[in-house]
């Protein structure tokens, strides 16, 4: 039911380059055996994640990744430069290539470096250090210079920057980074917003602009004063955002569906009692989450949006870039050779941090290190899959 569904293929260690011979974790396929299958069935696109920034996702260790934060010039050398290689080949030029640039990266040099509630030692040094800036920006110059590759570079989620204090300083970032190391605004063809996360694409039932009892939805608890409450409308306002900083109108936005559907019978049907903001806002939402910080294997979630180009105006396409089934993080700690963490988020007993309002994580248990296969998850995602899987 779902097997016709393209997913991007996640490059998040040097290894995964020339393909890893342990098929248990991401396959043992590698970047051009990827692009040969490619041409083989017949395609006309496919979709790379480039993942593996020195200090790589500095405020989440289930996510942390090989290359220490003061080893830029290996990710240069060792890591875009024979992806550039590959993706570069005459053999692929009428593929189009779809690069996601760093998910989980440049948002965090605002939101969790210096005094802020989230910041953490890693976040702090890489903003420091110039390895996410630069690294950002090598990666674009070097990869967008090949006809045929689009970059889309990743741009959070609204449960993220959807506040006016990181709204637009973000995206300042992300106009920095894109403008460092050789490149140019023109090595970006868009952005990407709710990369391997669960925020709704629409909330139908209630808008951030309605008021309850003299309250507005701002003030509730789930929304706490952001100024979005979706992903669709976050991506068309920080479209715009982005344009006004320096990128050029023909910017277009994907947004991740492949785990924000929230259907199966907890989906409410319409709005929620009008007896206070916060029953109003809880009994109205679908994103059925405990807090939206919380990121990792949630319980509930289901496929959301199936592929889909051009389909809201400046989005240009609903993507399955995190593929359904694979886990964000193990539940407890789990030693393996990917240098990839434990992260409390992932924990189901775990009472939750400053980032996620000191919540429950919500997350399912017994599940396996980041990008494994996790087959209860993937039957929960089709059985609460929205539109349902027919």
């Amino acid at each position: 039911r779902v097997s016709n569904n393209p997913t991007a293929v996640w490059i998040d260690r040097i290894a995964a380059i020339n393909g890893t011979p342990d098929s248990s974790s991401n396959g043992a396929m590698g970047v051009r055996d990827h692009l040969d299958e490619a041409l083989a069935q017949g395609a006309k696109y496919i979709q790379f994640v480039i993942y593996n920034l020195p200090g790589r996702d500095c405020a989440a260790l289930a996510s942390n990744g090989e290359l220490g934060p003061n080893e830029l010039p290996r990710y240069k050398a060792e890591y875009i430069d024979p992806i550039a290689a590959i993706q570069g080949d005459a053999k692929y030029k009428d593929l189009r290539i779809i690069n996601i640039i760093e998910i989980d990266s440049l948002p965090n040099l605002h939101t969790n470096t210096g005094g802020s509630p989230g910041a953490t030692p890693m976040c702090d040094t890489v903003k420091a250090n110039g390895a996410y800036i630069n690294g950002v920006g090598y990666a674009l110059a070097k990869l967008g210079a090949i006809g045929n590759v689009y970059n889309y570079v990743d741009a959070a989620h609204h449960g993220w920057i959807g506040w006016d204090s990181n709204f637009s300083p973000v995206a300042g970032i992300i106009k920095e980074a894109a403008t460092a190391s050789g490149s140019t605004v023109n090595h970006v063809h868009g952005f990407i917003v709710n990369t391997a996360n669960y925020s709704a694409l629409k909330e139908p039932y209630f808008k951030v602009t309605d008021t309850v009892n003299g309250q507005m939805v701002r003030q509730s608890k789930w929304v706490d004063w952001n100024f979005y409450v979706d992903e669709l409308s976050f991506a068309q306002a920080f479209r715009n955002e982005l344009v006004s900083k320096g990128f050029p109108n023909s910017i277009g936005m994907l947004i991740d569906t492949s785990r924000n559907g929230w259907g199966g019978t907890a989906r409410p049907t319409g709005p929620g009692p009008m007896t206070d903001v916060n029953a109003y806002v809880d009994g109205s939402r679908i994103d059925r989450r405990i807090h939206a910080g919380n990121w990792c294997n949630q319980a509930g979630a289901g496929l959301g949006e199936r592929p889909k180009a051009a389909p809201e105006p400046g989005i240009d396409a609903y993507v399955w870039v995190k593929p359904p089934g694979e886990s964000d993080g193990s539940s407890k700690e789990i030693p393996n050779n990917e240098g990839k963490g434990f992260d409390r988020m992932c924990d189901p007993t775990y009472g939750g941090n400053a980032r996620n309002g000191y919540s429950r994580t919500g997350s399912l248990d017994n599940a396996p290190i980041s990008g494994a296969w996790f087959p209860a998850q993937f039957a929960q995602l089709m059985q609460n899959a929205y539109p349902p899987l027919s």
